[in-house]
């Protein structure tokens, strides 16, 4: 049985161009640090590539590793968070969780180049909530909250400690507010 963070690859398509969206803004970030280091741009582009139909999915698990190293090649904490979120945008083809992903590492690098505003991550995040397509809304609510289930990105990993873990459950929490009650 496959677990409830993959989602359909539509969904997966869907998610792939808002996470892609929000890695790209903190691109720069990682650019700075590193200019000449094609890989998180590549994962961003092939996150769209696969949005768009062009890349298959079973691709694309063989690469998503790639960016990811690009974050043990920088130093300053915001390029490294900037490479972690292209990564998982990359990741998306494989599991639908992984936007989730990309827009916590995505906030944390916004907040960590702007280290004296405490206000960062949630201007962040309200951004990621105002770019998401109604497509993309709709699959990240049939994802599972953040820690409910033990299996993928949304389990006892990484994502679910500290900012990361503050960043999804905001987004979490504001789709929830916009969800209409049950009949």
């Amino acid at each position: 049985m496959s677990s409830p963070q993959a989602l359909s690859e539509t969904d997966r398509r869907a998610l792939a161009s808002w996470a892609a969206d929000c890695a790209e803004r903190v691109l720069p970030l990682f650019e700075l640090a590193s200019p000449e280091d094609p890989r998180p741009r590549d994962a961003i582009a092939r996150a769209r590539a696969f949005a768009n139909g062009e890349l298959d999915a079973a691709g694309e698990i063989r690469r998503r590793f790639v960016a990811g190293r690009a974050a043990g090649a920088v130093n300053a904490p915001e390029a490294v968070a900037a490479a972690r979120a292209a990564a998982q945008a990359a990741a998306v083809a494989h599991m639908g969780a992984h936007a989730l992903g990309a827009a916590a590492y995505a906030a944390r690098a916004a907040t960590l180049a702007a280290s004296d505003d405490p206000a960062a991550a949630g201007q962040e995040i309200r951004w990621q909530l105002e770019h998401l397509s109604a497509a993309a809304r709709t699959a990240l609510a049939r994802l599972p909250p953040l820690g409910t289930d033990s299996a993928g990105p949304l389990g006892p990993g990484l994502l679910a400690r500290g900012d990361l873990a503050s960043s999804i459950r905001s987004i979490q929490a504001a789709l929830d507010e916009e969800r209409p009650p049950p009949l």
